[in-house]
C-alpha cells in the first residue's frame, strides 16, 4: 500500500478529472479512466468525481486506426484538471505534441495531480516532470526508458508507483489498479471497495507486486485459493496463523506459500495483515471511534500495532484516517 502524501488544489465542487487524448492513444487505458472516474454511482449518494476528455485537435484517431474520437473539449480542459490524466501509446518513440506537453507543465506548476498509465510515463518524462522522480512503465519498454529518461528512477517491476502528486501505472490491468488506490486515496476503503465491485474487479493489489509473475500450470484443478480467501475473511477478528491457513487447506504451511506466491504474489502472513488493515480502515469509515475495538475487531490485537501498521502502510494514524474518512468528513 503506497503512502499517502501530498494533495493537489482543490477548488469548489467534486474532483476534476481530466484526460488528454492524443493521437494513437490505448482505448483500453481510456475505458479505464472512464470506468474508475467518469461512471455516475448513485448508489453512493453523491458525485466522486468531474470528469472530461480533452485533445489537441478536433478529432483523434486512436491506436492502429481502431476508431477515431470526436465531439470532446480543447486543451483548455486541461487548465481546469484537479487530477489531469495524460495520454499513451503504443510508438513511444514519437514525440508528444508540444501544445500536449505544455499542459502537462501548466498543470504540475498549478499543483494538480498528474497521472500516466502504461506508456504515459514517457509523456509525463518527455514534459520534464519526472526528473529525480519515481515511476513505472510497462516492463517491455524498461530499457527503452531508462535509455531516454536516466534522470527518472524508474522502477520497472511494479503494477504502480503512487510518488505524491505524479502516479504511474504499468499498464493494461494495472490502470485499474491504480484507479482504484486513487479512489481509495481521495475518497477511503468503503468507497473504493464499493467501486471494485461494481467492475468485478480486486478491491486490492497493492502498488508493489511484480508486473509480470511466471505462473506454472498447476498440476490439480482444485490448487484456487479463493475457496480459503473467503473463509480466512470471515474470521480475520480471529487469531488466524498461517498454521491455521495450512490446515484449512490441507497442505503443508511451505505449500501454502508457494501458493500464495504463484497466485496472488504475496505471503499468506502479508495477504492477512493487508485484508485486516483493510477491514480496520472500513470500521474507522463507519463510525467507530474506539481504536482498541477496531484493532481486536480487525484482528490486529492491539490499538499501538494498529497506529504502527496505519503509519506503515498507509501514511497517516488512525485519528488522522477518521478525521478525513469517517462519518463527520462527509
Amino acid at each position: 500500500m503506497a503512502k499517502e502524501s501530498s494533495h493537489p488544489v482543490r477548488r469548489a465542487g467534486p474532483h476534476r478529472v481530466v484526460v488528454i487524448v492524443d493521437e494513437n492513444s490505448n482505448p483500453f487505458e481510456l475505458s479505464c479512466a472512464i470506468e474508475i472516474f467518469g461512471l455516475r454511482r448513485p448508489e453512493l449518494g453523491r458525485d466522486l468525481y468531474d470528469f472530461t476528455l480533452c485533445s489537441a485537435e478536433p478529432r483523434t484517431l486512436m491506436r492502429d486506426g481502431f476508431f477515431t474520437l470526436s465531439g470532446v473539449g480543447d486543451l483548455a480542459a486541461a487548465g481546469t484538471a484537479d487530477t489531469l490524466i495524460v495520454p499513451n501509446r503504443p510508438d513511444v518513440e514519437v514525440p508528444r505534441r508540444p501544445a500536449v506537453l505544455d499542459a502537462v507543465r501548466r498543470a504540475h506548476a498549478r499543483g494538480a495531480r498528474l497521472i500516466g498509465y502504461c506508456s504515459g510515463a514517457f509523456t509525463l518524462a518527455e514534459a520534464g516532470v519526472l526528473d529525480g522522480r519515481r515511476a513505472t512503465a510497462h516492463w517491455q519498454w524498461a530499457d527503452t526508458f531508462r535509455a531516454r529518461f536516466p534522470a527518472v528512477r524508474l522502477e520497472p517491476d511494479v503494477l504502480f508507483v503512487d510518488d505524491g502528486d505524479i502516479l504511474t501505472a504499468a499498464g493494461s490491468a494495472a490502470a485499474l489498479d491504480l484507479g482504484l488506490h486513487v479512489v481509495r486515496r481521495d475518497h477511503g476503503a468503503e468507497v473504493a471497495n464499493a467501486v471494485s465491485r461494481r467492475l468485478v474487479f480486486a478491491a486490492h493489489r497493492d502498488g508493489g507486486q511484480r508486473q509480470f509473475v511466471e505462473r506454472p500450470m498447476p498440476d490439480l484443478p482444485d490448487e484456487s485459493l479463493t475457496p480459503l480467501l473467503a473463509w480466512a475473511q470471515e474470521r480475520l477478528d480471529a487469531r488466524l496463523t498461517v498454521a491455521d491457513l495450512a490446515a484449512r487447506a490441507a497442505v503443508s504451511a511451505a505449500t501454502l506459500h508457494r501458493r500464495f506466491r504463484a497466485q496472488l504474489d504475496t505471503t499468506p502472513l502479508g495477504w492477512l495483515t493487508a485484508e485486516r488493515l483493510a477491514l480496520a480502515c472500513r470500521l474507522i469509515e463507519r463510525g467507530e471511534t474506539r481504536f482498541e475495538v477496531v484493532a481486536r475487531r480487525s484482528g490486529l490485537g492491539t490499538a499501538a500495532n494498529l497506529r504502527a501498521l496505519m503509519h506503515r502502510e498507509i501514511g497517516i494514524s488512525p485519528s488522522a484516517y477518521r478525521r478525513r474518512f469517517g462519518p463527520a468528513a462527509g
